[in-house]
């Protein structure tokens, strides 16, 4: 992703005066702009690309409140000024902020031209973020405050809280929405409040994008959909379906394939339409139904991972130790929802499931140790319920009889392991051993390689 990201700006550093750019490591954009023009990144305070999307993306992205212009000739390449800056807004807060585009704005010249948003012209549109770039001077100053506070301890988000603080038309009412929010501190709004009145004034100036696409791939559906069922940003920057992995074949139905991705799976292993596996090796057993996420694996016995599963191993970093832990849950498991006291847990599901079920099936109590962190705050992300196991393969063993157990409603006890909640294992995580293993895999198959061509 780091490589993509980098071939995807190579051109902006010439282009750009000293300062920031700020990336998210779960989207691409992809874009055509005049053979002989260029992104520049050459004005005052922030600058942000932006793309023409659906309303249903925005209320899910950043959206831009454009200045009006006298005159929009629709060109692929647009300098804008931004009145303001909504964060995950409804559809309805696009329409009264007038950020809603409507094909009827587009002349019969510039359609006949072709310089018009990469959307059915019969649709409304908005135009939302995806990176953006603050000088030299801008970030100084949030530097000096950073520093000026010492120590941060609320969650401060780049975009919301930066960019909903800049143009004329912002407001400080954002700093009290705490929707989007995913762990609430005491001093969030203060600090919030404080960074809005240090960056008010600063503009935020646009980077219209009308002939480009901005591909999200952070949620597991978006993942799935990209990798496997839509042909779209697979034939645009030519993905493979297997890539760098030994496995003899992959099914194929109706266009949904299967992505193997730096992977090493045993011939009588198979792979369902619709699955991502990566990073994995997998037995002659292993049996991977469709829809799945199978990521950091190591399954040597026989094994069957249900449809919808996501199942992603880490190695852990505890008290000096080397240790591993599993996450596994449904794709469509909401991970952000969460209850405020022990009583409304029923309200959650794992893998579509009444969460307070799962957990008399692995006869675990319902106390506030069960979760980490915030106990105002329960959700699957917090909820311990993970096992820590000595070996990698041993760690993905014991996950896959918990979602087996929930399939089958047998009982299954977890009381004699040490568990973590997803929060906690990403603080335990070692990312070094994590990218030793891919190492590992990588040489093999470049080995495998080798022997295979001197064949």
């Amino acid at each position: 992703m780091l490589e993509l990201k980098l071939a995807m700006y190579i051109d902006f550093p010439s282009h750009m005066n000293p300062g920031i750019l700020v990336t998210c490591a779960d989207d691409i954009e992809l874009y055509s702009i005049g053979e002989f023009e260029f992104i520049r990144f050459d004005k005052p305070g922030f600058t942000a690309l932006a793309h023409p999307s659906s309303l249903t993306v925005g209320t899910t992205h950043g959206v831009f409140v454009l200045e009006p212009c006298d005159k929009l000739e629709y060109r692929d390449l647009e300098y804008r000024s931004c009145h303001r800056f909504l964060h995950k807004p409804s559809i309805e807060e696009m329409h009264q902020f007038d950020a809603v585009y409507r094909p009827r704005n587009i002349s019969q010249h510039d359609f006949a031209r072709g310089n018009t948003p990469s959307l059915k012209l019969d649709s409304e549109y908005v135009y939302t973020d995806s990176l953006f770039y603050m000088d030299h001077k801008s970030a100084k100053k949030l530097l000096a405050f950073y520093e000026k506070i010492g120590t941060l301890n609320c969650e401060i988000d780049a975009y919301g809280d930066f960019l909903q603080a800049l143009g004329p038309g912002a407001t400080v009412e954002y700093t009290r929405n705490t929707a989007n929010v995913t762990k609430e501190e005491a001093e969030l709004i203060d600090i919030r409040q404080r960074i809005f009145h240090l960056l008010k004034g600063t503009s935020l100036n646009v980077i219209v994008l009308n002939n480009s696409k901005f591909y999200h791939i952070g949620t597991t559906r978006e993942y799935l959909f990209h990798f496997t069922s839509d042909s779209s940003l697979k034939s645009e920057i030519g993905l493979q379906s297997i890539a760098f992995s030994t496995f003899s074949a992959i099914p194929e139905s109706s266009g949904n394939t299967s992505c193997i991705i730096q992977s090493i799976l045993d011939s009588r292993c198979s792979v369902a339409t619709g699955s991502v596996v990566e990073y994995s090796r997998l037995g002659p057993d292993v049996s991977v139904e469709e829809n799945c996420i199978i990521s950091g694996c190591h399954i040597i016995t026989a094994a069957v991972l249900p449809a919808y599963s996501f199942v992603c191993s880490l190695s852990l970093k505890m008290n000096g130790h080397l240790r591993y832990s599993t996450m596994a849950f449904g794709v469509q498991d909401n991970l952000k929802k969460n209850v405020k006291t022990l009583s409304d847990i029923k309200l959650l599901q794992f893998f579509g499931v009444c969460f307070l079920s799962c957990l008399d099936i692995w006869n675990l109590k319902v106390t506030e140790e069960l979760f980490s962190g915030n106990k105002t705050c329960l959700s699957l992300w917090n909820a311990r319920i993970f096992p820590v196991c000595s070996s990698l393969s041993d760690s993905v063993t014991i996950s896959l009889k918990m979602l087996n157990a929930i399939q089958n409603k047998s009982a299954f006890s977890l009381n004699n392991y040490k568990l973590l909640s997803i929060e906690e294992m990403l603080v335990y995580k070692d990312v070094e051993d994590m990218i030793t293993y891919r190492e590992q895999i990588f040489l093999e198959i470049t080995l495998n390689t080798k022997k295979t061509s001197l064949i």
